[in-house]
């Protein structure tokens, strides 16, 4: 079982810790306020009161042993900071957090952060790209280049396979699954032949996944 110590319990602390301990895992959340603390506490492993600019206050909760932070103080940026460096100082194996804008996001990273989210803005992102290709299901971007989207197959490829349309090498995709109504095809062989409605996980650059949203 992983173990998690989730430092902030805005929106997004409490998110997180309640969907980490409904997947099965063991989760200590912390926050500087008792009644947030109070609110969370029958939701989680373990629920304290404490201040992680402290070292010493997570040095005596053992984050050292957890095999995950998250440190999501989003908007006090000298807490966020703070806490980021203490965890790093005492070994913790990974470090992720919720970060205000860009420049919060730089900074963190400079810290040692191994993942720095911005939720709102990640999540304006896919709006607007959703909004900007009425095709597009999902969007989720790994990169400045590459990303992957949700998109449904295009109607002409109906009854061909992957093989016969060899996307890879005329459009630059790689298709990670489909699905089918209430089935999920992970990495479709060469074999596997698109039906009409049909929704496929398309991974590639953005030139690339451009071309398929206008098939």
């Amino acid at each position: 079982m992983k173990s998690y110590i989730v430092i902030g319990l805005g929106r997004f602390g409490t998110g997180v810790a309640r969907e980490l301990c409904r997947l099965g895992c063991e989760v200590l959340v912390m926050d500087v306020s008792a009644e947030l603390v109070s609110q969370l506490s029958a939701d989680v492993t373990h629920a304290v009161v404490g201040d992680a600019r402290d070292k010493e206050v997570l040095r005596a909760l053992g984050a050292a042993d957890f095999d995950c932070a998250v440190v999501a103080i989003g908007d006090d940026l000298a807490a966020s900071v703070l806490s980021t460096m203490n965890l790093k100082e005492l070994g913790v194996p990974q470090i992720v957090c919720k970060a205000h804008d860009d420049t919060h996001r730089r900074v963190l990273e400079k810290l040692g952060a191994d993942q720095v989210v911005i939720p709102e803005l990640e999540q304006a992102v896919r709006l607007a790209r959703s909004l900007s290709s009425p095709n597009v299901l999902d969007y989720i971007e790994l990169s400045d280049e590459y990303g992957i989207i949700e998109v449904p197959s295009p109607d002409s490829w109906s009854g061909k396979s992957l093989k016969d349309l060899n996307v890879r090498a005329k459009l630059g995709i790689n298709i990670l699954a489909v699905r089918r109504e209430e089935s999920f095809n992970v990495s479709p062989s060469a074999d596997f032949t698109f039906f009409k409605g049909d929704v496929m996980v398309v991974l590639g650059d953005s030139t690339a996944l451009k071309k398929v949203q206008k098939l």
